[in-house]
């Protein structure tokens, strides 16, 4: 066949091939255009679904004339349902047949294969349900949830497949088969661009961790994408607060290992560099207002370095005294002037009127277990009140500070007029109780431990619970607290604690009994200070005493005493409000008075002054501390259970009851430990990395301790003729070094001490070991 043939059947057989398509879509629009005129529709295969629903999705109308277009709209609705395995839409003369295949009743819901999550926890996350009909993408989404959550736990390769058992009557089991994978850790979490602040300081603030030596304990060293804007956020956050305004991050990496086995996550920043506050002005236009007078309360001074939460307390500040001189709808705009040659910012507080607009209402959703007003007393704005944006973000920041809550989300909408509006608060609760365990160990006191449980949102009411039972070999302690956070609905902490132990023969010739109970109320009396006003109900028995004990014990203390004691505290501590976010101070005052009833009258006085600072780009924490107290009796001689005795969270390097006045006359030396009416200790330490691997949580310290208790009121020996007991002020010290490790059981801490000075009959203990983070 030539080219000229060949080329003439090619033409032939495409004319050929039109004309069939032609054909074909013309017998298919006349069968769509082809009219029916149905009196009747027959319906027949389904068993649960009523005859007329069906009908009605079909939405055929009878007697009039239907095109065979919309008997196959018919049959796309019946099948959009998801009611139906099958449909089937025929026309049969005047009757429209319709016969279905209903997709089966789930039967039973089962996971297989999957160990690391429980089949309670995954029946939460899917919307299939028993008894519910079965639906096949709704079966696939699920299987979908199910991967989510392995996800969410770091099991990025886990797969999950929707299965189907058929039963009798139109029954179905789902069995949703689980392949769980490994878990995808991150191995490796760096920054690119940090001059300022080392990766090690930087991963210490970030919500993701990097995988430890005990990783299987740990779920924050899994990678969550969703956690990864959390922490560009904190990372904001960090550097603001220490002056670094134009900090970025760029952009952050996340590169699986090549065995799929591990994640290197990689924070791209540009630090750019920390400023000053400048000059620091106040001015307005308003004829009420006095910018001196205003300027007074923003205690924020030139040269300290910037932080955008100093600037928003000044303006709070300036806010509340508008508020106090009856000035409603007062704003305070910072306006800012950059200095790039000194590196500073001038900050211009300027007093304004803002928008005349009110709270309508507060509508609160999400919290099931947490009751509205535990919410509402957050705010101190209520319905009607002028609106005030940056009291409404200062409500929202107290809310997620409650601890109740995942997210507290915090917006408004418009209200009913112009100048309404509504706030919404969204939120969705968490868990709130705990148990938890402790342990201790001394040379000299053996094991210790505790058991400590506890509910931070006791019945939704925002109180707070705590049982805790401890004790070692020689003592035991039993403590039942109850708190109430807003007290006759005003910022007032109630609290009430009710306490048991015992000691036997712990350092001493004769065994304790205390028992005591009372309440107390605390309420704040600035931004950083707090005073606690309490009463104490308490009896104390010494029993047991052995001959051996010294004389002041048997002829002095043996027996019970009771106390009714008032006491008063100060607290002061800005180490998370301060001006340097790398330094803060802990100020502690507390005084006790007994004699208003019982068998024992004193004076007690006890004050603490404690600061820290990070240095070498925050890795290094210094922290040095003093405290003292003094005790004096308002009758007769003090008794050796209301006196000082420093334990070993005092002064390391000794013993419980380790140093001080000890008849060392009696017939065993070193027993009867007699404490002091007066007591100082200072403590030094630091804490620094030691060159191992992050990942393994292991930090090292060391500490230096001097102190001494001191003075009684009677020096009398325990023997005929011995010497008097020596209560002069003997300084004592202590050096030493630490071991932190942060345990997926939690803060450890060993302590590897030797004693400097003491006395002969100090008890030195060179080793400890306890539960407690670093500082």
């Amino acid at each position: 066949m030539n080219f000229r043939n060949l080329i003439r059947v090619l033409l032939v057989s495409a004319a050929l091939n039109l004309t069939v398509v032609l054909g074909l879509i013309a017998s298919a629009q006349s069968v769509l255009a082809q009219p029916y005129t149905f009196s009747n529709i027959s319906v027949s295969g389904n068993q649960r679904i009523e005859t007329s629903s069906i009908i009605s999705f079909a939405a055929i109308p009878l007697r009039k004339i239907v095109t065979g277009a919309q008997v196959n709209a018919a049959f796309q609705r019946l099948q959009a349902t998801g009611l139906f395995e099958k449909v089937d839409v025929t026309p049969r003369g005047g009757t429209l047949v319709i016969v279905v295949l209903e997709f089966p009743t789930i039967n039973r819901i089962n996971f297989e294969r999957n160990k690391r999550i429980k089949d309670d926890k995954l029946a939460e996350v899917i919307a299939s349900r028993p008894r519910h009909t079965y639906n096949p993408a709704q079966a696939e989404a699920d299987a979908a949830s199910i991967v989510e959550a392995y996800r969410q736990s770091g099991r990025l390769t886990a797969e999950v497949v929707p299965k189907i058992i058929r039963r009798s009557d139109n029954r179905v089991d789902l069995v949703f088969e689980i392949f769980e994978g490994k878990v995808i850790e991150i191995q490796r979490l760096s920054f690119v661009g940090n001059r300022n602040f080392s990766d090690r300081r930087l991963r210490q603030t970030l919500e993701t961790k990097q995988a430890g030596i005990f990783r299987q304990f740990v779920n924050r060293d899994t990678f969550v994408a969703d956690r990864i804007e959390f922490d560009k956020q904190v990372l904001r956050d960090f550097y603001f607060s220490r002056g670094f305004i134009d900090f970025e991050v760029l952009s952050v990496v996340s590169e699986i290992a090549r065995a799929r086995n591990g994640f290197f996550l990689t924070f791209r920043v540009r630090e750019g560099q920390s400023f000053d506050f400048g000059d620091i002005t106040t001015t307005s236009d308003l004829v009420e207002i006095d910018p001196a007078e205003f300027h007074k309360v923003i205690r924020v001074r030139e040269g300290v370095t910037y932080s955008p939460s100093h600037v928003d307390t000044a303006i709070s500040r300036m806010e509340e005294l508008a508020t106090q001189k009856g000035l409603n709808f007062i704003r305070v705009e910072p306006r800012v002037t950059r200095n790039d040659d000194t590196r500073t910012l001038d900050i211009e507080f300027v007093i304004l009127r803002g928008p005349r607009v009110f709270v309508e209402r507060i509508d609160i959703e999400g919290n099931t277990t947490t009751l509205d007003r535990v919410i509402r007393r957050q705010f101190k704005t209520v319905e009607g009140d002028p609106f005030n944006p940056r009291e409404i973000r200062a409500a929202a920041a107290r809310i997620q500070a409650l601890g109740f809550f995942v997210v507290a989300n915090v917006t408004t909408r418009p209200g009913s007029s112009d100048d309404r509006l509504i706030v919404d608060v969204d939120v969705e609760e968490k868990p709130t109780g705990s148990l938890s365990f402790g342990f201790s160990f001394g040379a000299s006191s053996g094991f210790g431990g505790s058991v400590n449980l506890a509910e931070e949102n006791f019945l939704g009411k925002g109180q707070f619970l705590k049982v805790q039972i401890g004790g070692g070999a020689a003592n035991r302690d039993y403590q039942l607290a109850f708190a109430e956070p807003a007290f006759m609905n005003r910022d007032l902490r109630l609290r009430v604690d009710a306490f048991f132990r015992t000691s036997t023969q712990q350092a001493a010739f004769y065994d304790t009994v205390f028992t005591g109970a009372g309440p107390s109320i605390g309420f704040p009396v600035s931004k950083n200070g707090r005073v606690q006003v309490r009463y104490l109900a308490s009896s104390n028995t010494i029993s047991a005493v052995d001959t051996a004990a010294s004389s002041a014990i048997i002829t002095g203390d043996a027996g019970t005493a009771t106390a009714s004691v008032f006491g008063l505290t100060y607290s002061f501590d800005n180490t998370a409000t301060g001006f340097n976010p790398n330094a803060g101070t802990v100020l502690r005052i507390s005084t006790d008075l007994a004699g208003a009833g019982g068998s024992t009258r004193y004076s007690k006085t006890t004050a603490l002054v404690a600061s820290k600072i990070r240095l070498g780009n925050s890795d290094i924490v210094l922290k040095a501390e003093v405290e003292g107290g003094i005790l004096v009796s308002l009758g007769g001689a003090s008794r050796v259970t209301d006196r000082f005795f420093l334990n070993d969270t005092q002064i390391r390097g000794f013993a419980p009851n380790g140093l001080g006045p000890r008849d060392v006359s009696a017939a065993v030396t070193n027993m009867d430990a007699l404490g002091g009416n007066m007591f100082a200790v200072a403590r030094l330490e630091a804490s620094f990395p030691i060159g191992l691997p992050e990942e393994y949580g292991i930090y090292g310290g060391v500490f230096f301790d001097a102190g001494s208790v001191w003075s009684l009121d009677s020096t009398a020996g325990g023997l005929a003729g011995a010497s008097p007991v020596d209560d002069t002020m003997s300084l004592r010290s202590v050096v030493g070094f630490s071991i932190f490790w942060d345990a997926p059981i939690g803060p450890l801490r060993f302590n590897f001490s030797r004693v400097l000075q003491s006395k002969s009959y100090d008890i030195p203990e060179n080793f400890e070991f306890t539960i407690g983070g670093r500082f």
